[in-house]
This record gives structure tokens, C-alpha cells and sequence, in this order.
């Protein structure tokens, strides 16, 4: 009965000790992917913000060429106008009567298709 009372002892000290190791592997296998885990996700926010301050900077430019563009197709736009108005007032003063005519030929046409679009809408419903 000694015998078996100092085997089944030493049984259970190596089944201790290999309990032992198992938690101690564990352990360190789990702190090794906390470790890892945390590293990542400083990564990823590390490149997140890499990522929108770089979106931001974008956003800025492409922000300020359209503004550009805007100014710039306004600019032509009242060139173009002021060109139109001069070229209608020489054309005023050299044909005042055709100026007349074609003023209310235009007059008259207008004046047709709002009627026309009158008649239309009365129609519809």
C-alpha cells in the first residue's frame, strides 16, 4: 500500500506540474496575442488618421480648384456679356429698325408659346 499511496503521489505531483506548465503556456501564449492584438490596433489607428488627415488635404485642394474654376468661369462669363452688350448697342445704333423689328418679332414669338404652354397646362387636368 506504500507503494501505491508514493506512486499514485508522484502521479499526481507530475500531473501538478504539467498543469503547471500547460497554465504557465497559456499564459504566455495569451499575453503574446494581447500583445499582438494592441500592436495592430495602434496600426490601424495610426493609419486611420494617416488616411483622413491625407482625405482632408485632398478634400482641401480639390476644394479650391473648383473655387478657382468657378471664379474663373465667372470672370469669362461677364467678358462674354459685356462683349454681348456692346456688339447689341453698335448693332442698335447702325439698324435701329431692324433693332424695332426683330425686337418685336422676338416679343411676339415669346408670347405664342406662353400662350401655348397656357392651353397645355389648362389641358392636362
Amino acid at each position: 500500500m506504500i507503494t501505491s499511496d508514493k506512486s499514485v503521489r508522484d502521479e499526481f505531483s507530475t500531473l501538478a506540474q504539467t498543469a503547471e506548465r500547460a497554465a504557465n503556456t497559456a499564459r504566455d501564449g495569451i499575453g503574446q496575442g494581447l500583445h499582438d492584438m494592441s500592436n495592430g490596433l495602434e496600426h490601424a489607428r495610426s493609419e486611420t488618421g494617416n488616411a483622413l488627415r491625407q482625405l482632408a488635404s485632398e478634400s482641401d485642394a480639390l476644394l479650391h480648384r473648383g473655387l478657382d474654376k468657378v471664379r474663373d468661369a465667372s470672370g469669362q462669363l461677364r467678358d462674354k456679356s459685356l462683349h454681348a452688350r456692346d456688339a447689341a448697342s453698335t448693332y442698335i445704333q447702325h439698324e435701329p429698325m431692324k433693332s424695332v423689328l426683330l425686337a418685336a418679332a422676338v416679343g411676339a414669338g415669346l408670347m405664342a408659346l406662353v400662350a401655348l404652354f397656357s392651353r397645355n397646362g389648362h389641358n392636362g387636368r
